[in-house]
């Protein structure tokens, strides 16, 4: 069918607003792209944080406010989840994000989790259906976009590659994945999809799920994700890490990885839902080389895996846990 002139029309406005949006980011960002996350990379502290919450309902001067009041002063990312930040609401709650960002000279770090079947049962069951996933994820690329000058990371579904082949949706997720790569990327926005952890699926198989992904999200542009997450939410130690990362990023092109060190101060002891025990890790901002761009805070601690180990359900705040995290950087 021949192409109309309106059609002409549209596709030359849509053209210079996406030169207009290029200008302003290097504008924002002094004239020059921003750089990806690396060693000194700070995140921005949210004054909406469960953890500030929790340090204002704990009784004065307990151990479960003083272990509040510690993380609630640690950048760490912040979730989006359809639950809490549907639609018609999240790109308010990224643009506020940025405005803390921008008062902290910080940049924004977000987990984005709301994928179809997200948790193929688990304990963070849930998600969104296939075309609300892609309403929901390009509102909060539009939102990231207006929020260039803080250089966004983006951490897209936790366990979400891992976890593929175990649910069955290998294909489903791929594609689910790639159309929100489509959605949020942007040259102002560095995305890391799910690289699992050390001790779950062998880095040959990892590779594997992310060079597909990969090449299913790369646009006309080139390479839509920067690279992978490892241990979000897990326990991993930040050495065994490193050497996965690697073995992962050697098997890939080029591919770099964030690592999560929020609650690995101790270690593995081979659980992950509220394992007890654990310290919180490294700070973000503290570690790089060639392939680990750097490392963060992503699962934030003190927020519960799941209804096991005395915990609540995922995502609410579990005071004991916080204070045992917490034993060895908080004062008795």
């Amino acid at each position: 069918m021949p192409t109309s002139r309106r059609t002409l029309t549209i596709a030359a406005i849509t053209g210079v607003v996406a030169v207009v949006a290029v200008v302003a980011v290097v504008v924002l960002l002094g004239g020059q792209a921003p750089e990806p996350p690396g060693p000194g990379t700070k995140i921005v502290v949210s004054e909406l944080s469960k953890a500030t919450d929790a340090a204002t309902r704990a009784a004065d001067d307990s151990p479960e406010q003083a272990a509040a009041e510690y993380l609630s002063e640690q950048p760490t990312a912040v979730w989006l989840t359809p639950e809490g930040d549907p639609v018609d609401v999240v790109g308010e709650r990224i643009a506020g994000l940025a405005a803390e960002a921008r008062a902290q000279s910080a940049r924004i770090a977000v987990v984005v989790y709301g994928l179809p079947e997200r948790d193929c049962g688990g304990h963070s069951a849930g998600g969104l259906d296939v075309a609300a996933y892609v309403e929901w994820t390009q509102a909060i690329g539009d939102a990231l976009r207006e929020a260039a000058d803080a250089a966004p990371i983006v951490i897209l579904e936790p366990d979400s590659l891992a976890l593929a082949r175990e649910c069955g949706n290998v294909d489903e997720r791929i594609a689910q994945l790639s159309a929100a790569v489509e959605a949020i990327a942007a040259q102002s926005t560095w995305i890391y999809v799910d690289g699992g952890h050390s001790n779950w699926l062998a880095p040959a198989e990892m590779a594997a799920l992310i060079e597909e992904l990969d090449r299913a999200s790369r646009g006309e542009g080139g390479r839509g994700i920067r690279g992978f997450a490892t241990n979000v939410s897990n326990f991993q130690a930040t050495d065994h890490e490193v050497a996965y990362a690697h073995d992962v990023s050697g098997r890939l092109d080029g591919l770099h990885a964030i690592i999560d060190t929020g609650r690995n101060g101790a270690g593995s002891n081979g659980e992950w839902c509220n394992p007890p025990g654990r310290l919180v890790g490294e700070s973000g901002g503290t570690i790089g080389d060639d392939v680990v761009d750097t490392n963060l805070w992503v699962k934030p601690p003190g927020e519960s895996d799941g209804e096991c180990n005395g915990g609540p359900a995922a995502g609410r705040w579990f005071p004991d846990a916080a204070v045992e995290l917490t034993r060895d950087v908080v004062a008795d």
